[in-house]
């Protein structure tokens, strides 16, 4: 079905003489069409091949010999290419392990490897200095024994259906398994309910041999492949825990890890399903529910016990300097208009997929454009291209560098356009939606390198087959990677870019196994698709800085505005449907039970009603806002004056902060989006108008109606700039 859309799809050439651009008018069209033609001819993804291969011949984690050397390589590319380039370093906390132990002390006696032996033909596996061990960062020390708890993905619902079965994991060890959330929730959501300790593995069914092959054979996670990472609570706030809102500039400070919030209460560990095996077969008391239940070869059992396990850690608790690089072209016309384009070149040792594959892109788009500049081009707008460390462990090095520079950037900043890791398969492009447009003529204008379509066309056949809508519409952003301090903390408009969905990375996520010689087998081969970020990356940058006016349109934030209110009022009403038929069915002794302790048979407990909210604040500003964008968007700048049109502009540029509230959202400051923020039990997964819809998740009524208020005056607010900037352009 996929092939026959495809080919009935008429290939777009990347130049079509009839496309329109957002921004741009007719007379400079042409222009850039054949300035993106011209550019189209320079890409070379031998480069991006060669690059790769260096950059992950050793671990290059922040704070290591190997983060350091790669910066100076990055920057001495981008100095050759002809930017003003420099490394900015900072100096966040990061924690390296001393001891780690993990050992079943009963019903018989296990102790975890912990290790992640050398894989035959990857070059890089056995590499052992300098290489960071199976680990959690910011997990707190501790030394605890208790009896062991199977929590599922280690989500709150997970914990209530334990109740509802009799489980109290209060003073126990919980074992979680990886997916369904970000890491750092399980350690979080298990301390909130009393556990003393957490463990972490990965499961086959998820990235194992139950999806395919393991590696080396396959792309997949073999048995004691293990999913390193941050488990800080970085819905909390991202960054050095020691200095929210305030770049960390001082390697002399003292890293006390007992002033860090985000730190985790518990001790927390990742291990491999080889050695998570013995642990989750030694565990008695009710079979676990059959969606809890995994792919390794033993019945899945919740606990507790008769498992008991002992788990020891202690860390290194320092500063590390975190090396980014900066490199900068200054525009011709408008200099104090800056284009950002990001990705972070630390990984978790090696990093070829996550996130080298992404970096060398950024790095073939940077040379490319440095290229149209020595003929003579220059961008009308400054770009900043920008390599991030510490990524990794806490979006270190671009969350300290923009809360340093943070007025300048609500000063200069057009947008952010981010990339992470990137491989074969489809274009996947989520962000701001005054960006929608934009983003989708740039994904137009690619051609996919598999089926020779563009990139969109084969993005919209893929929806079709699934029957989901065909056109783009950007998905807001959470968390996860570097835009989070542009977007949620600053309000300046931020995309996140890559392509992927038909390699094997993730079987290797996070793990030693995530190389170079990993990557050219089961990702992207021939560097295809690492060519194609590129292509994407470079007309996106070289749009934003070239065109005549900034190519933005506010209709998409309207009727995604729109589409929130609706779904969060709808919650509001399933709620109370389902609260009050399952009420109904625990007073009339419908539920009872089982006379079977180790059936999974649960009764639920009765909850409070849902209350009827006024969400008419919130409803008034969505149907404010569909006309203040109507009214903005039907603008021409080509027909106002110079000063209008540089006034009008202004305003547009600036009017994603006019979303951000001082206090920020309720218990976390830091994000100050109403939008869009990442959940406070998801992590990286967005939850979109945040305030409103965690409270009724919640059942915090009293916050909800309060953050209806607060959300719909805000967006009310933004509804009157975009007014005033219409009437202004009249």
């Amino acid at each position: 079905m996929l092939a026959l859309l495809l080919a009935a799809t008429t290939a777009a050439p990347a130049q079509a003489p009839d496309r329109a651009l957002a921004g741009f008018r007719p007379d400079s069209l042409s222009r850039e069409q054949d300035l993106e033609s011209r550019m189209d001819r320079l890409f070379n993804r031998q480069n991006q091949q060669e690059w790769m291969k260096r950059m992950t011949s050793q671990p290059h984690h922040v704070g290591s010999p190997g983060s350091r050397a790669v910066a100076e390589f990055i920057a001495a590319q981008f100095k050759s290419w002809g930017y003003d380039t420099q490394i900015e370093t900072f100096y966040p906390l990061f924690p390296t392990p001393r001891v780690r132990l993990l050992e079943m002390t009963a019903p018989e006696r296990f102790t975890a490897k912990l290790e992640e032996p050398p894989v035959e033909g990857d070059a890089t596996s056995g590499i052992r200095e300098n290489n960071l061990p199976v680990y959690h960062a910011y997990s707190t020390d501790g030394d605890v024994t208790g009896e062991l708890v199977y929590v599922n993905y280690g989500l709150p619902d997970d914990y209530k259906r334990l109740q509802e079965m009799g489980v109290d994991v209060k003073g126990k060890i919980v074992i979680a398994r990886y997916g369904a959330s970000w890491r750092g929730i399980k350690p979080k959501v298990a301390a909130e309910n009393g556990a003393i300790g957490c463990i972490v593995y990965s499961d086959p069914s998820d990235d194992g041999y139950f999806q395919g092959d393991v590696y080396p054979k396959g792309g997949y996670r073999p048995p004691y492949g293990a999913q390193r990472g941050s488990v800080m609570d970085m819905p909390v706030y991202p960054g050095d825990p020691l200095t929210p809102g305030i770049g960390a500039t001082d390697p002399k400070r003292t890293p006390d890890p007992k002033k860090a919030q985000t730190v985790t209460k518990i001790p927390v560990l990742p291990i491999s399903y080889a050695d998570a095996e013995p642990l989750l077969k030694a565990l008695g008391g009710r079979v676990a529910p059959t969606a809890w239940r995994g792919a390794l070869p033993l019945t899945y059992h919740v606990g507790p016990g008769p498992a008991k396990v002992h788990l020891k850690l202690e860390f290194d608790w320092k500063l590390a300097p975190a090396h980014n690089v900066v490199a900068k072209m200054t525009g011709s016309e408008k200099p104090d208009q800056w284009v950002l384009r990001g990705n972070h070149h630390d990984g978790w040792n090696f990093g070829a997929g996550d996130p080298i594959s992404g970096m060398v892109a950024v790095m073939e788009e940077a040379r490319v454009l440095g290229e149209l500049a020595k003929t003579g081009w220059r961008p009308k707008r400054t770009l900043i291209f920008l390599a991030w460390d510490g990524e990794e462990p806490a979006l270190l090095g671009s969350t300290e560098w923009a809360e340093q520079h943070a007025e300048e950037l609500k000063k200069h900043a057009v947008a952010y356009i981010n990339s992470d890791g990137t491989g074969r398969g489809f274009l996947r492009m989520a962000g701001t939606g005054t960006l929608e447009l934009f983003a989708t003529q740039s994904g137009r204008d690619v051609a996919d390198p598999q089926t020779k379509v563009s990139a969109l066309d084969r993005y919209k056949a893929q929806r079709k087959v699934n029957g989901q809508e065909e056109d783009l519409r950007l998905s807001a952003l959470g968390s996860g990677s570097d835009y989070t301090v542009f977007l949620h903390h600053l309000g300046i408009p931020s995309l996140n870019i890559s392509f992927g969905g038909e390699g094997a990375g993730g079987g290797v996520y996070h793990s030693n196994y995530d190389s170079y010689n990993h990557y050219v087998r089961f990702v992207d081969p021939d560097f295809q698709y690492t060519l194609a970020t590129a292509q994407l990356g470079a007309r996106m940058v070289l749009r934003l800085a070239n065109a005549d006016a900034l190519p933005v349109r506010t209709a998409p934030v309207a009727r995604a505005v729109s589409q929130w209110t609706k779904e969060v009022v709808d919650l509001t009403d399933t709620m109370r449907t389902a609260t009050r038929k399952q009420n109904e069915l625990i007073k009339s002794g419908a539920l009872k039970l089982a006379s079977d302790p180790r059936l999974t048979y649960v009764v639920p407990q009765p909850e409070e009603d849902v209350p009827f909210l006024n969400f008419a604040p919130l409803q008034n500003a969505a149907a404010r806002l569909e006309k203040a964008t109507a009214r903005v968007d039907k603008v021409d700048p080509a027909k106002l004056t110079p000063e209008k049109a540089a006034a009008f502009e202004e305003a547009l540029r600036v009017a994603e902060q006019k979303l951000t509230r001082p206090e920020g959202l309720p218990r976390r400051p830091w994000f100050k989006h109403v939008l869009h923020a990442p959940g406070f039990y998801t992590g990286y997964g967005v939850k979109t108008l945040p305030g409103v819809r965690e409270a009724i998740e919640q059942r915090n009524w009293k916050e909800a109606e309060e953050q209806i208020v607060k959300v719909g005056e805000t967006i009310s607010s933004y509804a009157d700039w975009l007014e005033k900037a219409a009437a202004g352009a009249s």
